[in-house]
């Protein structure tokens, strides 16, 4: 049995966790969020806010916290990861993403804790896991080619920016007597 099946959140009375959150109080979390997170595997490219994602666990156990959601929700996903990994599962975790629209700094770390693998880029490595999902909780609009990892639209939007501005910031060659700009000829008109 894993830790999600204990059914922590039925033992638990609701209450205001002002302090940090307990241990149970992490699992039920955990355990509320699987739910949530199937539910997004079933569609494709469906995803759930962190911000969303805490709501709805606090309000389905009843358990509320005044503690920000970035001091606690990377464990809660911590977990449902490792639930994901003993069930043999692609990693639901990859369905959360931040306001900016990924998968965040501590993914790797999760993906390198339950599945002993060392990734590159996380938010590619979660559109994959994305799409496996989507084909393991059968996604009901999955397209008939089996769809394609796909990054979320903010994170595709900052990369297409990151490149066009790299692409602008090209070094300038200068003239090494006067340091004016060289034109195209890369000979100086002022030295020349």
């Amino acid at each position: 049995m894993t830790d999600l099946e204990l059914g922590t959140a039925d033992q638990i009375e609701p209450e205001d966790v002002t302090g940090p959150p307990t241990e149970s109080t992490r699992a039920a979390w955990a355990e509320a969020a699987r739910p949530v997170l199937i539910e997004k595997a079933r569609r494709y490219r469906a995803l759930v806010t962190y911000k969303e994602l805490a709501a709805e666990v606090q309000e389905s156990t009843g358990i509320a916290s005044s503690q920000p959601l970035h001091h606690w929700m990377s464990d809660v996903l911590h977990r449902v990861a490792r639930d994901c990994s003993e069930r043999d599962e692609p990693n639901l975790a990859a369905l959360a993403v931040n306001a900016q629209g990924s998968v965040g700094a501590t993914y790797a770390s999760i993906v390198l804790d339950t599945r002993g693998e060392e990734i590159g880029d996380a938010d590619d490595h979660a559109a994959r896991e994305r799409l496996s999902c989507h084909t393991h909780f059968e996604a009901s609009d999955l397209p008939v080619d089996g769809g394609v990892p796909t990054l979320t639209e903010k994170v595709s939007a900052a990369r297409t920016r990151a490149r066009k501005a790299s692409a602008l910031a090209r070094p300038v060659d200068t003239c090494p007597d006067c340091n004016m700009a060289l034109p195209a000829t890369k000979v100086c008109d002022g030295c020349a």
